[in-house]
């Protein structure tokens, strides 16, 4: 038997839907003659015998009332195909999984995404607080959707994009010689006891490079 494709499919259940070629032309947006002729193709492919026609008009055969029973059970099922093809392409619906560092997970993140919770409120967001390397771990692993780090890597199997660059912070005493310059280099600490937050991260790496004396 010759391979049905799906343009038969549509035409015969839009003539069975309508009652008649007129209605189901316009349904499809196409022409009555265009209807009828490949109407009768499909009935040729399958070798059977789907309408009686009597003065111009269809009449379903036993075969073409049971065929449109099946066709029927499909049909729903590719209407659910195509509702959720839409819901994916329009972000409709769906689950969203953000891992970040813990310091953006508390409001950073959460008031960033109100607006696209608000656009969007059957999506299920989760945020995820993770520290640096396992959080890159995760998203190689694919765990998640997507990651907010400070690594200057790419980790293997995502794609990296730099969001915002920010200035490095010194906390100096009232009164220190190095407060009324406006810009430190690591010179500037060398030979001195230097205080951070250590943390596996690229920072945390630059520093140690640029100031072996740091605790």
């Amino acid at each position: 038997m010759p391979a049905v494709n799906l343009r038969h499919i549509e035409i015969f259940h839009a003539v069975m839907t309508a009652g008649n070629l007129t209605e189901a032309a316009q349904m499809l947006h196409t022409s009555q003659p265009t209807v009828s002729r490949e109407l009768a193709r499909f009935e040729k492919v399958l070798g059977l015998k789907l309408f009686e026609r009597t003065r111009g008009r269809l009449h379903p055969t036993v075969q073409g009332l049971r065929l449109f029973e099946e066709v029927q059970r499909s049909w729903y099922g590719l209407d659910r195909i195509v509702s959720a093809a839409e819901s994916l392409r329009e972000f409709r619906q769906g689950e969203l999984s953000i891992v970040c560092l813990p310091v953006f997970s508390q409001s950073f993140l959460p008031t960033l995404l109100q607006p696209f919770l608000a656009r969007y409120p059957e999506v299920s967001l989760t945020i995820v607080p993770q520290e640096s390397p396992l959080l890159e771990e995760w998203l190689s692993a694919q765990r998640h959707d997507l990651g907010l780090t400070e690594t200057l890597t790419t980790p293997a199997g995502t794609e990296r994009t730099e969001l915002l660059t920010l200035d490095e912070v010194c906390v100096l005493p009232a009164g220190h010689r190095l407060a009324s310059k406006a810009m430190l280099t690591p010179a500037d600490f060398h030979g001195k006891i230097t205080l951070a937050c250590r943390r596996p991260t690229a920072i945390d790496s630059c520093w140690t490079r640029c100031l072996p004396n740091i605790r």
